[in-house]
Formats: structure tokens, sequence, C-alpha cells
């Protein structure tokens, strides 16, 4: 045990370690409370004084929620080392949250924005009061839970901040390797002799690197072996990367340099939000300090997606749910061309259904006017265009599999099942992504055949009036006569009227004939619609992968637990070569089945038979790509994919037929207004 005048620890309470201090969870004792202690060790005091005192200096200095905060300094009773008492966050830090299988493809949007709004505050706070960090990564954001179970995430260790104005400049190296920036990663990491001195956006890239990180789950650049054993090649991608570029990777030994000028297609952030965040990466992930940004321009464009809102908007011709992130005071027409962006839909073309209703959108006026929608309760966006179908577009969970090597190796064995977890944790993420997409699909069809419905129904009242009243016309004796027309002329005009009239009375009874089975067919359509949606809410794939899941997470949590022995014993080998067969037999892991071809630049699917999830049981999810009509009306094996086409060929016929209707009965009623009229009084 240790301790100060206030606060008592155990040593076996290791928070974290570097190179001058210790962090251990302690407790003030006289009230119990938890807090945080950073204690300093030998190596500390070796530093000059006013590097020592540094740290003190700037939290004193610094107040606000998203810095971590400074309680008290105070001194160990025997050894007088100097203690730093902060607060303590219960959740780790946000290198934790990454390291979780559950975010190895990157966090939820929900929880990115949270981390890009309390970092950019916590930022923000530091250059007001003129710090510089130069230490910004991961493992120096802590998590905290609010009281309403909402993440707050802190920015800690100032052991490297400093005072520093924008114009100021520095030469000390301080930081971790992965997320220098180039010009110290040169002298700090190759120990180059060099002149440079550096300004304040060092921690621009530092922070580009932390972004990436969170929105993939990986690092932007990686060379091959990795960065900590490839150290030249880290160097040459982060220095030749091109203008634009966010990302660059080494595939294989001496191989080419690959540059992602956008975020991976793993990726969880939707498309709206990447859009936004793209270019800020692009520009702070800048190695001449001259070309990137400065913190007034990264604070104004993050602040740009901060104040944006969210209107869901689900595409019925793509099965995908966007999101469309505008402003309060954008007018419609803009949200209209932001729509048009993600979907390519024209905004002429566009319709919307809300909740079962036709959802009528005003271009002229304030986005505020639109409904407020979720991701369960999007507005659900048809178009009237005739387009090609798009699909969800995915990597196949399977691919970022790896494999367990045949001998036993407890770092390695824990490494490959934090991999195959990852990749399970993955498909689970997209199993339910296509299922919500075929449900709103269901849905969403479902609105519109009721909306055609309802235009059948009035269609063939005033077919049947029309019928009724050109019935009886026809039945009378004669037609009004026209005062001065001879009569053999006007025999011959009631014969052609007549003649006209019957012809009428023959294309509307054909028409309410049609009208009539096209509600058979609708009806048809929508208890097969019914049947779907039933059988989307019985679907118990989500559980069963979770019950995977479930099972894969003690066999890591185990490896995890024994990668720290030096090793097994002959029976715990034995155990531990079972678990190792277990993790990859297919019951336990998602794989795809058919014959698709995977694009690994674009990520979908293309040739061969639609790819399935299969799980346990072997029971299918949905096919690989959800294709507006044919695939998302996805049926069991009894109905035909060709059966689903020809519903929507109908469905597009009978729009046809309305719009030729509709003219018809124009036509018709212009024909019976004169018919009906009175003859003209003879001119005296």
């Amino acid at each position: 045990m240790q301790s100060t005048i206030n606060y008592l620890w155990h040593t076996d309470d290791l928070l974290g370690q570097g190179a001058t201090a210790s962090v251990y969870k302690a407790r003030n004792k006289k009230s119990g409370e938890l807090v945080a202690v950073k204690v300093f060790n030998t190596a500390s005091y070796l530093r000059p004084r006013e590097v020592q005192v540094r740290e003190f200096e700037v939290l004193r200095k610094l107040n606000h929620q998203n810095i971590v905060k400074l309680f008290a300094v105070e001194e160990t009773g025997g050894s007088r080392q100097k203690v730093l008492v902060m607060e303590y966050c219960s959740s780790g830090s946000l290198l934790s949250v990454l390291e979780s299988p559950e975010n190895a493809f990157g966090l939820p949007e929900d929880e990115f924005l949270v981390v890009l709004r309390c970092v950019v505050a916590g930022m923000n706070h530091l250059r007001e009061n003129g710090i510089v960090h130069r230490d910004i990564k991961p493992g120096n954001i802590m998590r905290l839970m609010g009281e309403e179970g909402q993440s707050i995430y802190k920015l800690t260790d100032f052991g490297a901040a400093r005072e520093l104005d924008d114009d100021e400049k520095f030469v000390s190296v301080y930081g971790t390797e992965e997320y220098l920036h180039p010009d110290m990663y040169e002298r700090a990491v190759l120990r180059k002799p060099q002149q440079k001195t550096f300004g304040v956006t060092v921690d621009l890239w530092s922070i580009g690197v932390t972004l990436y990180h969170a929105a993939t789950g990986s690092l932007p650049f990686v060379p091959f072996g990795g960065p900590r054993r490839n150290k030249e090649m880290m160097y040459r991608i982060t220095t030749e990367k091109p203008a634009g570029a966010i990302a660059g990777t080494q595939r294989r030994e001496n191989g080419p340099l690959e540059w992602s000028y956008g975020l991976p297609i793993t990726c969880r952030l939707s498309p709206g939000l990447q859009s936004q965040l793209v270019p800020i990466l692009a520009n702070i992930l800048e190695v001449e300090q001259a070309k990137c940004w400065g913190f007034d321009q990264f604070f104004a464009e993050t602040s740009d997606i901060l104040q944006r809102v969210v209107v869901h908007v689900f595409s019925l011709s793509q099965a995908v749910l966007h999101h469309i992130y505008i402003h309060a005071h954008n007018t419609i027409a803009i949200f209209l061309e932001a729509v048009y962006e993600q979907t390519s839909v024209a905004p002429q073309h566009q319709e919307y259904f809300f909740e079962g209703h036709l959802c009528v959108l005003e271009p002229s006026l304030s986005a505020q006017h639109i409904t407020h929608t979720t991701a369960s309760s999007p507005l659900t966006l048809f178009s009237k265009a005739s387009e090609t179908p798009k699909g969800l577009a995915f990597r196949d969970p399977a691919q970022d599999i790896s494999k367990f090597f045949p001998k036993v190796d407890l770092q390695a064995d824990y490494t490959t099942a934090k991999s195959i977890l990852g990749a399970g944790y993955q498909a689970l993420w997209l199993a339910r992504t296509l299922l919500a997409g075929q449900e709103m699909m269901l849905r969403g069809l479902h609105w519109f055949v009721e909306t055609l419905q309802a235009t059948c129904r009035r269609t063939l009242e005033v077919t049947r009036m029309a019928l009724l009243f050109l019935s009886s016309s026809l039945g009378t004796e004669r037609f009004s006569s026209v005062a001065g027309m001879p009569e053999m002329q006007e025999l011959k005009r009631v014969t052609e009227l007549r003649s006209r009239l019957r012809a009428l009375v023959e294309a509307l009874s054909r028409c309410s004939h049609n009208i009539t089975e096209t509600q058979v067919s609708l009806s048809n359509l929508s208890s097969e619609l019914v049947k779907n949606r039933d059988q989307v809410h019985a679907d118990r794939s989500i559980q069963q992968i979770q019950c995977c899941l479930d099972k894969m997470n003690l066999i890591y949590k185990q490896f995890k637990k024994s990668r720290m022995r030096p090793g097994l014993g002959y029976n715990e080998e034995q155990i531990h070569k079972l678990d190792n067969s277990r993790m990859c037999e297919p019951h336990a892991v998602l794989v795809w089945r058919g014959g698709p071809t995977v694009d690994p630049r674009a990520g979908r699917f293309g040739g061969g038979d639609p790819g399935m999830l299969a799980v346990g049981t072997g029971k299918c999810m949905r096919p690989g790509t959800i294709c507006a009509w044919s695939a998302v009306l996805w049926l069991p094996t009894t109905q035909k994919p060709r059966e689903s086409r020809r519903a929507s060929a109908s469905m597009q016929e009978l729009c046809e037929e309305m719009k030729l209707l509709a003219f018809d009965l124009q036509d018709n009623n212009r024909i019976i207004e004169g018919l009906s009229r009175p003859p003209s009084a003879p001119d005296s």
C-alpha cells in the first residue's frame, strides 16, 4: 500500500504506466471517493526543474468538462514522491474502447460523434489557454459514463504539454510514434539529426490519426510488418502521401504503397458523415505545416458538422438508410440536393412517405419543416424515375478472419482469436443492418401498395360513374337538335356521336375490368408483403449469431488471460488446441455461401448466386446484396425470384395504365360536358 496525507492506494491497482510515472486507482481516506493518482518515479526527477513542474502548472490552468480535473498535488509519506490527484474515469480510455473486438472496425456513428464533440471541445479549451498537448492519442483520451448513461471523453496526460502560441515554435520531441507528425517522427524515432522546429499544428496530425483510428478501428498508415517493425517505411508512407490521401498501406514486403482517399467500406459511419469528415482528415493529415489547416479552420469545419441535424432517409431503390446532414436554417431545396448526392435520385423525381402517408416537401420552405426522423422511423424515398436498383455495398466479414498457427503460440493465438471475434461482431452489425433494411423496404412497399389501392378505388368509382352517365345518354331517343342544321346532317352527327360514345363505353369497361384485376393483384401482393414482414419478425438469425459470439467471447477471454503466462501444461495445452478449433468451427463463425464475386474496391457482390449468411443451424439470413424489389421481396424457396420481378413489372405497368386512364377520363369528361350543354337559342 502507498499513501499521501489524504489518499490511499494499492500498487496492484495500476491503471497505466509511462516512462516517468505510474497511474493508480486510489481512494480518499475520509470520503472513500475514487480518484486517479499519478505517482512520479525517480527518472522523472532527472528532468530539468521547469519540465518537472510544467504538468502541474498546465493542469492548474485548465478547467473544462472534457479535460481530466486536477484535485490536488501531494507527496508520498516515505519517499516524498510527487503525486497528482486527478479525476478517475471508470470506463477506461478511448484506446480500450477501440481494442474491444466489438469495435474492431470502428465506432458506431453516434459514439464517434460523441468522441469528435468531446475532443474538439477539449482541444478548443487548450488553444484558448495557449496550450499544446504534444501527445494526443486514444490512450490519452479517457472515458467516463455520465449520469444518463452517455459517454464523456476527456483529454489527459499533460506530461508533454506546454504553453505555446499559434505563431511560436518548439524543438523538443514528445509523443507516441504511431501518432507523431512525420517531422517529429524523423527525429524522435529514426534518430536523424535535423534542425526543424515544430508548431501547434503537430497536434492536428495526431488528432487526424486518432479520428481515423476511431472511425475505422485501424491506423491510417501501416507498412508491411507494422509501424513498430518497419520504421523507415512508416516514415516513407507519411512523407510521400499524395495530397488528399488519408491512408496508406503496404500489403507485402517491398511491395508498392496503396493510397486511400476515403474511409474503408468496413467503416460503420454513414456516407453522409463520411463525406463531411474525409475533407477534414485530408487537410490535417498534411505533412507540410504550411499547407496544413490551422486550428481556427479545424474548429470551424468540425463545428459545422456538429451543428448539423440528421434527417434519416430510407431509399427504396437502394434498400439503404441514408443520414442527410443539413443545417436547420437550410431550405428544403438544399436537403433535396443533399439526398440527390447520396442516392442519385434527382429532386424532381423524389417522392416521400412518412409513417404510411405521402409527405410533400416544399423546396422554398426551411428544413425545420421536415418532420423529425429516427433510424427506425425515417422518411421513405420513392423514385418516380425508372432506375436500375442498387444494393447495399459491404465487405464479406469472412475475408477478415485469420487462421491459427498449428503450433501453440499464446500471444499469436490471442491476436487471432481477437481478429475472428472482431469479424463476428462485424457480421452481427451487418446482419442487423440488412434485416432492418429489409423490414423498412417491406414497410415502404406496403405503404406504396396501399396508395395504389386507394388510387384504384377512386379511379374505379369515377369510371363507373362515367359508364352510368354514358349508358343513360345512349338510352335516350334522340339528342338535342341544333337549330338551322339540315335533318340529314343532324342524323349523321347523332350517329357519329353514338358511335364515339359506344367506343368510350367499351374503353371504360375494359379500363374498369383492368382496374378490378389490378386490385386483385395488389391485394395478393399486399398479402405476400404481410407474410414476408411476418417472416422478418420471426427471423432468429440475430439471436443465433449473438449466441455464437457469446461462446467465442468466453474463449477469447481465456486466451487473453493465458497470453501473459510463460507456457501451458499438457492438459491445458490440449484444451487450448480444442478452443482453437472451436473458434473456427462453421457453426461459430459467419461464413458466406454461394458464388458471388467481390470487387475489393467497391465491395459489391457481382456474378454468381446471391450470397447467404449462414449460422449455426445452417438457416439462411438474407441475400448479401439487397436490391430494390426483387431482392427485398425475399420469399421462401417456394417463391422464385422471377415471380418477385414479375410483381415489380406489374406494378410499373399499373402506373402507366393509371396515367393513360387519367388522360382518357379527361377526354371523356370534355365530350360529356359538350353533350350535356343545352342547345343555343336560334338567332332572331
